[in-house]
This record gives structure tokens, sequence and C-alpha cells, in this order.
């Protein structure tokens, strides 16, 4: 029925975003046009977890080995905004983009969905 999802990532510095997106992460893009970049993200799975607050969306990046992946963006200088930490469901720890908002991470410690 779907043939993808489409995540929009709001920010107040947008040109410097995509590009850490395309050039640090490495993530493959096409062009929309005049510089609009628009990434092809890894295989995704989407949870609804309930809340008593505001609904709202997060998005996180998945990984099979997080301390490898920390490594390589340290590598880059890149900050990180809290330290790793065992969730019980996965370990967690997130990444500061260029506009200085958290892109979280996560090596899951539950099944996943993604490779179905």
């Amino acid at each position: 029925m779907f043939s993808g999802a489409h995540v929009i990532l709001y920010s107040q510095d947008a040109e410097a975003d995509r590009a850490f997106i395309r050039d640090v992460l490495g993530f493959a893009h096409v062009d929309a046009g005049h510089g609009w970049l628009i990434f092809r993200l890894p295989p995704a799975e989407v949870a609804v977890h309930p809340t008593d607050a505001e609904p709202r969306h997060e998005l996180y990046l998945m990984c099979d080995d997080l301390d490898a992946v920390r490594d390589a963006l340290a590598r880059h200088g890149l900050s990180f905004s809290r330290p790793v930490s065992d969730q019980g469901w996965g370990r967690l720890t997130g990444v500061r983009m260029p506009s200085g908002a958290e892109l979280p991470l996560y090596q899951p410690q539950h099944p996943v969905a993604h490779g179905l």
C-alpha cells in the first residue's frame, strides 16, 4: 500500500544540518531543486508509545555497534548531547548537529522490525 515514509527535521540552520547529514553521516541523497536535499534513510520501523502529554514524534538513528559509531563521529570533532546509557530496550546517546539540535542514536536490545 505504501512505498515509503518521509521524515522532516525542522532546523534553525538547515543548510549546515543538510551538509552534516550528507558529509558526516554519508547519507545518499537527491537534489529536489535549488540545493534542497532529500536523504535516503536506512531501513526504518515505527513504534507507538502511550503518553499523557501532547502527542509528538521523534527520530532515532539505529546502529549495530553504538561505541563504533560514537568513535567514528568523534573523529569528526562532534560533541555528544548525553553519555551512553543502557535503557533496557537499548543503549542510547545523542549527537549534536551543527544547528545544535540533538540527533538521538541507539543500539537496540529488542527485536527489530526493519529487517522483516
